[in-house]
């Protein structure tokens, strides 16, 4: 496993060197600040939002929508324009998504946090890849902030150098794992609960694309030559709604999902 996770590193580091006009991800850029870098103060009003934090994977721009990274959470700003905050990040900008939701959930200059403040987070992170791996992370550093999460979802995570993205710390309430064990990148197959008596884990899910192969026309050559599953596991529509089926769990009832299901 060791070795197959070495040679992840090295494969999701690939296209930084092999950059080709087909890509989609094939400018770089950083992206607006987030909110938290351009207001210091605590949010004024009524209780904090729902805050959705969706991670990109690899080298990918936060707002890629060939990604369905990125898909899942525009699909959810436009049932959730107001009562939901949802925002994309690249996995190296952990730090910045832990400032935001800091800020959104009224922390003031210092950072600091009152006790009613961090019992009314609701907090739901998601990610593929190294994406994946910045969600557990970001809910461990939350966890030092005495911060709960109400779930973490991981989608062929694949753990960067320091971090450990098989074991969900005990501020998360609820976890899933999505992954694929075929090919030179291998996602994490099995997430635990540090403890048991407060995080259920929903499932370790396996994807087999063995039988029936995904095309990835809008991804580039060498992730579709080099990274077939992990890249066919990203683009797998079935499993990205069973995602965002598991967030809106979460959600209070938007009028797009009272049309749906018929309820008032």
């Amino acid at each position: 496993m060791r070795c197959f996770r070495s040679l992840a590193t090295v494969l999701l580091c690939f296209p930084v060197m092999c950059v080709s006009a087909d890509s989609p991800t094939s400018k770089a850029a950083e992206g607006p600040p987030t909110a938290a870098a351009v207001e210091s103060g605590p949010v004024p009003g009524a209780s904090a939002p729902v805050v959705v934090l969706g991670f990109l994977g690899g080298f990918v721009r936060r707002d890629d929508a060939v990604h369905s990274t990125v898909q899942v959470a525009r699909s959810l700003q436009k049932d959730y324009p107001a009562t939901v905050h949802v925002e994309t990040f690249e996995n190296r900008r952990m730090g910045d998504a832990h400032d935001l939701v800091l800020h959104l959930l009224g922390a003031g200059r210092n950072g600091n946090l009152t006790d009613q403040q961090k019992r009314a987070a609701r907090i739901i992170l998601y990610g593929h890849s190294w994406g994946a791996s910045a969600v557990v992370a970001l809910a461990r550093s939350l966890q030092k902030d005495g911060v709960p999460v109400l779930l973490t979802i991981q989608v062929d995570s694949v753990a960067k150098s320091g971090q450990n993205d098989a074991i969900i710390p005990n501020n998360v309430r609820l976890a899933a794992n999505f992954y694929q064990d075929k090919g030179l990148i291998r996602g994490q197959q099995k997430i635990q609960a540090a403890d048991t008596s407060r995080t259920q884990i929903l499932g370790n899910f396996r994807m087999d694309y063995s039988a029936n192969p995904i095309s990835c026309k809008q991804y580039p050559w060498y992730t579709r030559v080099f990274m077939r599953s992990h890249i066919e596991i990203e683009c797998d529509q079935h499993v990205w709604q069973r995602v965002e089926d598991l967030i809106r769990e979460q959600l209070p009832t938007s009028a797009a999902d009272s049309a749906r299901t018929g309820t008032p």
